[in-house]
């Protein structure tokens, strides 16, 4: 089944190898410090969804190089993507966005930024910024959209109505920034046809899809709701099964960024077959030919 995935885009694009490497630009969340919440999403880790990241310790700087150090085998004569992972990395005063992004964007082997955040957390200020940055080098936007329904919205403690989602990528388009789109496949309550709008709706209005497994880690409010048996997890088959039906839905011109996602082993309660990253792939891979 024919898709066009990050890879072959990144590589028609800059004509090489590109690596992402994820940082933690030491921000915060709304969701978090009182502005919406102080509990976050129901699903989010303590690490912001960041545990891949770099640590918030080090320089902006310091992480790339780390992060670099850790994938040279696997990369030779390529160049990077700056992800700013952790939490929601367009909340913080513009003058410390500035900084951090410009830092990233200054060392020689960073070819674009990748920022993900909320649709809620793009003001004015913070979309000049990132126009001025697009005409440096080109930046991707990841909003953590989850669902389109409202009802599983606030089930998920997702803090804004899907016109804010909307809004955002209006805003965004008319800068010309790329928009990636992040969905959860398996939330609670939503059916196959649920997952199948979510997946149609963005796909009217974004550059870019990252489908992702639900999990459920540690030390999240919905590990609690997981253990008194109030929300279930997929199996590897009816995961795969449901990528299927999402790709053959995607359009062409949609950038497919990720299939599945692999939550942090030890903080990870279930599915635990999502801890076998190369079996996941196997499947779906399987179910695409």
């Amino acid at each position: 089944m024919k898709y066009t995935s990050f890879n072959s885009f990144l590589k028609e694009r800059f004509g090489c190898k590109v690596y992402k490497l994820a940082i933690d630009g030491g921000f915060i969340c709304p969701n978090r410090d009182g502005k919406i919440d102080t509990r976050g999403c129901i699903f989010c880790s303590k690490g912001g969804s960041g545990e891949f990241a770099g640590s918030r310790s080090l320089s902006i700087t310091q992480q790339i190089e780390q992060g670099k150090s850790l994938v040279e085998n696997k990369i030779k004569d390529g160049k990077y993507i700056a992800y700013f992972q952790a939490f929601t990395n367009t909340y913080a005063p513009v003058n410390e966005l500035r900084d951090k992004y410009y830092e990233a964007l200054s060392h020689p082997d960073i070819v674009a930024l990748s920022i993900a955040t909320r649709p809620d957390c793009l003001g004015e200020d913070v979309l000049n910024l990132l126009d001025e940055i697009n005409k440096i080098k080109p930046i991707f936007v990841e909003l953590g959209l989850q669902t389109i329904h409202e009802k599983t919205a606030q089930y998920i403690r997702r803090g804004y109505p899907l016109s804010v989602y909307d809004e955002a990528v209006q805003n965004l388009h008319k800068i010309g920034i790329n928009v990636v789109t992040h969905l959860i496949i398996g939330l609670p309550g939503e059916t196959e046809s649920d997952i199948l709008e979510s997946v149609s709706y963005v796909c009217k209005v974004t550059d870019g899809i990252k489908l992702q497994l639900l999990h459920i880690l540690k030390g999240t409010d919905l590990e609690k709701e997981y253990n008194n048996c109030k929300v279930k997890t997929l199996d590897i088959d009816e995961y795969a099964e449901i990528i299927r039906k999402c790709v053959e839905i995607i359009p062409e011109n949609v950038v497919v960024h990720r299939l599945t996602g692999d939550g942090a082993k030890k903080d990870l309660i279930a599915p635990l077959w999502s801890a076998d990253k190369k079996k996941v792939l196997n499947t779906i891979n399987k179910k695409l030919m």
